[in-house]
């Protein structure tokens, strides 16, 4: 995709919805570390009806190491893969409060560093919490990277690394959510609603549905 077309394709994304939001919901950095950790192969949606309990009674790593993993597990039990994810989310609570006062780090290795916490998870974090220019790559922006031809790469970090190289710094604040949003409720997996999207013209995708 050219230069000029990249410039449009965000200002249009960005006339569409000037402030953009993730779907999580959360409180403070922790209680967003914890929520994308949880959010791994499932719905936000899904996510929120069981963080929502879980946040009225614990809303800092000390409360939530305190619950204990299994009563953490007895609240994340709705969600996929629970067992896994309430050992990671006591196992991180302890080392924010042994090695980070209890502070979200807001710096990349320390947070990949965590339990449960990967690249994607980290770059989320540090967006949301802190305002940093990182952009998340989850399977809705690796295909429009690929489908739009906006950053075309093999790998989640290849198309990562692309999206940083041609994303105008204008636009990188938000980036991150309006690719993701687009790509959850426009440009869709089995078929793209090609229709109603505001960027129809400068995507190179050859399987329109219109």
């Amino acid at each position: 995709m050219k230069k000029a077309d990249v410039e449009e394709f965000y200002s249009r994304l960005q006339a569409q919805n000037p402030e953009p939001k993730g779907e999580l919901d959360w409180v403070n950095p922790f209680t967003l570390l914890v929520a994308v950790v949880l959010s791994a192969q499932a719905t936000d949606v899904g996510v929120n009806k069981a963080t929502g309990p879980l946040f009225k009674v614990a809303d800092t790593p000390e409360k939530m190491a305190a619950l204990g993993e299994a009563k953490i597990r007895d609240y994340v039990k709705t969600i996929g893969l629970y067992r896994t994810k309430a050992a990671n989310v006591y196992k991180l609570c302890n080392i924010l409060i042994e090695q980070h006062g209890s502070v979200v780090p807001n710096d990349q290795e320390a947070l990949e560093a965590l339990p449960g916490v990967g690249r994607k998870t980290a770059n989320v974090v540090r967006n949301i919490a802190f305002g940093e220019p990182t952009i998340a790559v989850d399977t809705h922006i690796f295909r429009i990277g690929n489908r739009t031809g906006i950053a075309p790469g093999k790998t989640p970090l290849a198309v990562e690394k692309n999206l940083l190289k041609v994303t105008p710094a204008a636009y990188m604040r938000h980036a991150h959510h309006w690719l993701i949003l687009h790509g959850r409720y426009v440009c869709k997996a089995r078929k793209p609603d090609c229709a109603v999207c505001v960027v129809a013209d400068l995507c190179r995708f050859k399987g329109k549905t219109v």
